[in-house]
């Protein structure tokens, strides 16, 4: 079993099929092919099963993917090692992100790393929170920033200040800069918030529903958009309001192409953590933009 067939095993797994894992892995279908009946016959049980549109992981697959996500992110750690000690203060740091931190904190940060290590170059992703553990656990990322704390073993989570959520209305909205009592008050809204599936769900929409069921407000009226910026130019348009994080919003906020509207009983923030992946190698820049990124936020 060696590191070639578990990569193409993971990317298999990852691309959700043979034809798009040799394309991710510029290899022909019918080497990827080759390559898993020979892993599979070293195992002695097929590592997937063939369903219409792609494939899915067997019983063995699903046994075989954490260990093999472990191997080849001690791998990627001993490369990177060695790439460090030959290029001295050199090198290239991947940081994974949720979207939606993607704002004035995460540039204060990056900008104070590149003055500190102008040497290093980062190479900057955006996922969801599920998707940047993921990420950090494989190796593909060195460093992740997600909502909501990590629970897996296999990271190590650092929990810094929480991101406070504020609603975002057109600067033409008749409540605009105004202070409301309640939530309630908000209910016959058209809201706007990214869409609500499982394996993709943003906790501000989690957020918005649990803070008008606290309020034992069933149902709004909202419709599903998947991108912030998305939902910021709506939302400027007047098509309806979004729960949003504050910091996202801030330069808007600043040229007036955004308002708030000021709720009493609304004290609603996302939990973020910053993580790593445990006995991970981490190099002295990446150990230095650990300290900005837990500083800046």
């Amino acid at each position: 079993m060696d590191s070639e067939a578990l990569q193409t095993f993971v990317a298999i797994h990852r691309a959700g099929g043979f034809s798009l894992a040799a394309e991710k892995l510029s290899r022909s279908q019918p080497a990827i092919s080759r390559r898993m009946a020979l892993l599979e016959d070293e195992i002695g049980a097929p590592l997937f099963e063939r369903m219409a549109g792609g494939v899915a992981l067997s019983e063995a697959g699903r046994v075989l993917l954490p260990h093999a996500e472990r191997v080849l992110a001690a791998l990627k750690d001993t490369t990177d090692a060695l790439s460090a000690l030959r290029s001295g203060d050199g090198g290239v740091i991947s940081l994974a992100v949720v979207g939606t931190l993607a704002g004035s904190g995460l540039t204060a940060a990056l900008r104070r790393f590149a003055k500190q290590c102008p040497q290093i170059e980062i190479s900057l992703r955006t996922a969801v929170s599920t998707e940047v553990s993921e990420l950090v656990r494989s190796g593909e990322a060195t460093i992740g920033l997600r909502y909501y704390e990590e629970r897996s073993p296999d990271l190590v989570g650092v929990t810094l200040k929480p991101e406070r959520l504020v609603i975002a209305c057109a600067p033409t909205h008749r409540l605009a800069d105004k202070r409301l009592r309640s939530l309630r008050d908000l209910k016959n809204e058209k809201w706007l918030a990214f869409p609500d599936q499982e394996a993709r769900r943003d906790p501000s929409t989690g957020n918005m529903f649990a803070q008008f069921l606290t309020r034992d407000v069933a149902q709004i009226q909202w419709m599903p958009v998947d991108s912030l910026t998305a939902q910021k130019r709506l939302v400027e348009a007047d098509f309806g309001i979004a729960l949003l994080p504050e910091s996202s919003i801030a330069e808007e906020r600043k040229t007036k192409a955004l308002a708030v509207i000021a709720v009493g009983d609304l004290d609603a923030a996302n939990p973020v953590t910053l993580i790593t992946r445990r006995d991970g190698y981490l190099s002295a820049a990446s150990k230095a933009l650990l300290e900005i990124l837990t500083s800046e936020f």
